[in-house]
């Protein structure tokens, strides 16, 4: 087994992406099961290293019960006179949200309470001005003791132009919002987009969009609205205009990370985690909060348009 800097020991691949790779690790020093994100080679070029370096000390200080922590980044020999950057993360056990919904959609009351701690991870980051730019089912965990969020190891600045070449765009396709088609800087609206998205998905395990291919999603992004929510026994009408109201192509109609943790906890009694240090709102009158008050974290995932 290949071990990096005689300290973590890969044992599993669990995961690959466009430009990383994730193991399941064992920390030598500390024995425990840790997550490893391997950068692909030739993505560790004009100066990542050091851009990855500062994401993931930004990371590591994002401390959150629905957030996959950052505990550690390193270099490893890929070549020569090359080293690749890697992040490690906490390891969350659990099975993603899109292994879950195979099996078809969630009873409303679940999806609810799950995009409720969504929203909650993702109102931690935005209270610090940094976008996901990621969110999917593929990057939700549900584990015994809730949801976790992951890939918040490499995201961006709020309003920051994406550095990256002409045809390229950061995200999944399904979960782009209107504005990041044209390449537009992500705000926190875009993560609220890519939430209605999930909700969407999770009420109904199908995308609001009739397309088989990624082309097709493009070209029917462009053309249409969202299809509405269908009839769904029991669900809140004002869970159903939240849905509605993300998916809105105006990124000012969608509504705060904030704002929809405590409306969709409002609709299940449950608790959320949101930070302290916002803008006051209308607070629902059930739903249990629980300030904190650490720094947030910085996470990208790249696609390129028309790639399946």
């Amino acid at each position: 087994m290949r071990t990096l800097d005689g300290r973590y020991r890969l044992e599993q691949r669990i995961g690959i992406g466009g430009m990383s790779e994730v193991w399941r690790a064992h920390d030598l020093v500390l024995d425990r099961s840790v997550a490893v994100k391997l950068i692909s080679p030739g993505q560790d070029r004009d100066g990542s290293v050091e851009r990855i370096r500062a994401e993931a000390r930004a990371a590591a200080r994002l401390v959150h019960p629905n957030v996959a922590s950052v505990h550690d980044f390193g270099t490893c020999t890929t070549g020569p006179d090359r080293r690749t950057p890697y992040i490690v993360m906490e390891l969350a056990e659990g099975e993603t949200l899109a292994a879950h919904l195979r099996a078809g959609p969630l009873d409303w009351r679940i999806a609810t309470r799950v995009c409720a701690e969504v929203c909650g991870a993702l109102a931690a980051a935005h209270a610090h001005g940094i976008v996901h730019r990621d969110v999917k089912p593929a990057n939700v965990i549900l584990t015994p003791a809730g949801v976790k969020v992951l890939d918040f190891g490499i995201a961006i600045p709020s309003g920051t132009p994406d550095p990256l070449p002409d045809g390229m765009v950061v995200g999944t396709p399904a979960y782009l919002a209107p504005e990041q088609l044209d390449r537009a800087p992500a705000t926190p609206a875009a993560d609220m987009y890519a939430l209605g998205v999930l909700l969407y998905y999770c009420l109904t395990a199908r995308l609001p969009y009739p397309a088989g291919t990624t082309t097709q999603l493009f070209g029917v992004r462009r053309r249409q609205e969202p299809d509405p929510l269908p009839e769904i026994a029991g669900l809140p009408p004002e869970v159903a205009e939240l849905c509605r109201r993300c998916l809105a192509d105006d990124p000012a109609e969608r509504p705060t990370s904030l704002v929809a943790a405590l409306l969709l906890a409002e609709a299940v009694d449950a608790r959320v985690y949101v930070p302290m240090r916002l803008p006051s709102v209308p607070r629902p009158r059930r739903a249990a909060v629980r300030p904190w008050t650490e720094q947030a974290a910085e996470e990208v995932t790249e696609v390129a348009p028309g790639r399946p």
